[in-house]
């Protein structure tokens, strides 16, 4: 063991025996390079961040009183922190940039202005796939993950109404009926259901929100920012820690526009995030995730599932009045193709909580057997 461990070693039992408190083995290294708000609000945050429970490495510009790693421009930055991470010198990362590879995503976590709820994002940075109904259902797995990492033992999850969520929800309530738990969240609004809109959002209805990555970046920079005029955030906890199928690095991602009281509690949500053990719930749920049949949900959202169904001739027009929701947006026009295949008149439509299918009352049962079927609703 080296010396500089060993003076380290000594230093924390001195001052958990002066403090009473025990101090934890975690290490944050928190990088002030980079933001436009300059390296005093990123040094103002750490400053305030010391801790008896917790220390704090500093790489980029030195700071008095603290471990630090000088670095200058994100490429350095990065390297000194996977060196860092490699050498088992820290446990997580406070960072305003991080080259994440493809199918790691990261989840932020707000302050709803309604009650004051915090709710996880996921995601906000990073991509966890390239497909975007496939991302969210990576998406979901990784906000349990964070939310059970911070102590929520049974989070509420919704989704975001956004493109390509119905499809989300359906391919979830698969993985849930292979034996993956999801404890979906219930929309406030009078149709209720998973599936949320802004409104739910601000209420704070959901512990964890589901979207896709740049969906989720404006959110929480909107969530952070819209009480300062945009330029300097103010509130939430950052973009939130990396977690993706076999990565074990903990990187928590903050703006180069976030204020100190952000990087503060990014640096606080790091500590918490990292205590409870969230490397090792990943790698937990993630092999869960596998055994309800996760990458048969998600082949079976490649490209050939959505092929458009041959031209059916259209059934003779008559009055529709009645409406099925539940249909995803990019298969709406096949939901319509099936119906007059089958001799039943359909239209689409564009309902306030998203597409529809309108057919006569004559037709509703058996238009919904139809589409159920085939796998629309």
């Amino acid at each position: 063991m080296d010396k500089k461990k060993i003076a380290h070693s000594i230093m924390n039992l001195a001052e958990s025996l002066e403090s009473g408190v025990l101090k934890d083995n975690i290490k944050i290294a928190v990088t002030n390079f980079g933001s436009e708000l300059g390296v005093e609000n990123v040094n103002e945050a750490i400053l305030a961040s010391k801790s008896a429970l917790f220390d704090i490495v500093v790489v980029g510009t030195p700071l008095e009183g603290f471990e630090s790693y000088e670095a200058c421009g994100d490429d350095e930055v990065a390297k000194v922190l996977e060196d860092l991470f490699n050498k088992g010198e820290i446990q997580a990362a406070v960072t305003m940039h991080y080259p994440f590879p493809i199918g790691v995503s990261t989840v932020g976590k707000i302050i709803t202005p309604a009650f004051g709820k915090e709710v996880f994002l996921a995601t906000t940075t990073g991509t966890t796939h390239a497909k975007r109904e496939k991302a969210m259902v990576l998406n979901a797995i990784n906000g349990i993950v964070v939310a059970k990492a911070n102590g929520i033992e049974n989070p509420s999850l919704g989704i975001l109404n956004i493109e390509g969520a119905v499809t989300v929800e359906r391919k979830l309530k698969e993985l849930k009926e292979n034996g993956f738990d999801i404890n979906f969240a219930k929309s406030k609004r009078s149709d209720g259901g998973s599936l949320l809109r802004g409104n739910d959002l601000v209420a704070g209805v959901p512990d964890i929100l589901v979207c896709d990555s740049l969906t989720g970046n404006v959110l929480v920079k909107t969530f952070a920012s819209y009480t300062s005029g945009g330029f300097y955030e103010t509130t939430g906890y950052g973009y939130g820690p990396s977690v993706g199928e076999g990565y074990d690095k903990a990187v928590f991602i903050v703006s180069r526009a976030s204020g100190a009281p952000v990087i503060k509690n990014a640096i606080s949500y790091a500590y918490d995030s990292v205590k409870g053990d969230l490397v090792k719930l990943s790698k937990t749920y993630y092999e869960k995730a596998k055994a309800a049949k996760l990458d048969e949900i998600l082949e079976s959202l490649d490209d050939k599932a959505k092929e458009e169904l041959p031209q059916a001739p259209m059934p003779d027009k008559e009055i529709v009045t009645e409406s099925i929701g539940g249909i995803d947006i990019l298969e709406i026009e096949n939901a319509v193709q099936t119906l007059w295949a089958e001799k039943i008149y359909a239209e689409s439509a564009m309902g306030c909580t998203g597409p529809m299918v309108m057919v006569s009352s004559a037709n509703i049962d058996k238009a919904k057997e139809i589409l159920a079927n085939k796998g629309f609703i």
